[in-house]
C-alpha cells in the first residue's frame, strides 16, 4: 500500500516524497489531475494527499470527482488557501483534512496518521505471523515484542507478504505489486529483498516465517 502525492511543484512534491520515503512509507506521485486519477485507478492507495492548484482540473473538483464514484480513499487537502470558506468547501467536498501551505512536515506525517487511522475498517489491519506484528498505519514491525527496523521497500514487501500469510506467492506477482513494474520480472531483485527481511526478521529469531517455495517463490507460514 501506497500514499499518493498529487501535487505539481516538484520542489513542493520532492520534498514531501523525500520525506515520507524516509518516514518508512511506500510513496507514489502524480503532478496533475489526470495522472491522480490513473494512480488511484491503479489501486494500491492507502490515503491521498492532494493539492488543491492543479493545472488543469483544480484538486477540489478532483476530489469531489471522486467521492461521486464513491471512492473513500482517505484525503488530506494541502493549499495555500486559508479562509474558512476554502476549507468549508474542501471538506464538503470530501476532504478528510486540511493543511495549509507552508506546513510543517511532522505535522503533515501527524495528520496522515490521523486520517488514517479515522480510516477504520479502510486502513489495513494490523497483521500477524507467528510472534511477527505488523502495524500498516503506524509503519512499525515487531517480533517477539523486538522493534525491527525496515526501508520504505522491506516494509512493503512484508506487507505484502503478510496480507497473504500462507498462501504462496510468484516473484511477478511480488515485482508487480511491490515494485509496479519497474523492474524487469526475470530480475532478481526479489531475491535480493527476501535476503534482506530474512537477515532482519528470520535469522536472529528461533524459527523462519518467510518460506521458499521451489518452483513458485514464497510464502509466509508460521513456524513450529
Amino acid at each position: 500500500m501506497a500514499i499518493l502525492v498529487v501535487e505539481d511543484e516538484i520542489r513542493v512534491r520532492s520534498f514531501i516524497e523525500r520525506g515520507l520515503t524516509e518516514e518508512g512509507y511506500v510513496v507514489r506521485v502524480a503532478g496533475d489531475a489526470a495522472e491522480a486519477d490513473r494512480e488511484l485507478a491503479a489501486g494500491g492507495i492507502e490515503a491521498v494527499l492532494l493539492d488543491w492548484t492543479l493545472p488543469g482540473t483544480p484538486g477540489i473538483d478532483l476530489l469531489a470527482a471522486w467521492r461521486a464514484r464513491e471512492d473513500v480513499t482517505p484525503v488530506v487537502m494541502i493549499t495555500a488557501r486559508d479562509a474558512v470558506d476554502d476549507r468549508v468547501a474542501a471538506l464538503n467536498a470530501g476532504a478528510d483534512d486540511y493543511l495549509i501551505k507552508p506546513f510543517a512536515f511532522d505535522e503533515l506525517v501527524a495528520r496522515l496518521r490521523a486520517v488514517l487511522r479515522r480510516a477504520g475498517g479502510r486502513a489495513s489491519p494490523t497483521l500477524t505471523c507467528g510472534d511477527l506484528i505488523l502495524d500498516p498505519v503506524a509503519h512499525r514491525v515487531t517480533r517477539a515484542a523486538k522493534v525491527i527496523r525496515l526501508t520504505a521497500r522491506e516494509f512493503s514487501l512484508l506487507q505484502f507478504l503478510l496480507e497473504r500469510a500462507g498462501e504462496p506467492v510468484s516473484r511477478t506477482r511480488i515485482v508487480e505489486a511491490v515494485w509496479e513494474h519497474d523492474f524487469d520480472t526475470f530480475s532478481n531483485v526479489v531475491d535480493v529483498y527476501i535476503r534482506y527481511l530474512r537477515k532482519k526478521i528470520d535469522e536472529p529469531f528461533a524459527y523462519p516465517l518467510i518460506q521458499t517455495i521451489r518452483g513458485v517463490g514464497y510464502a509466509m507460514r508460521r513456524g513450529p
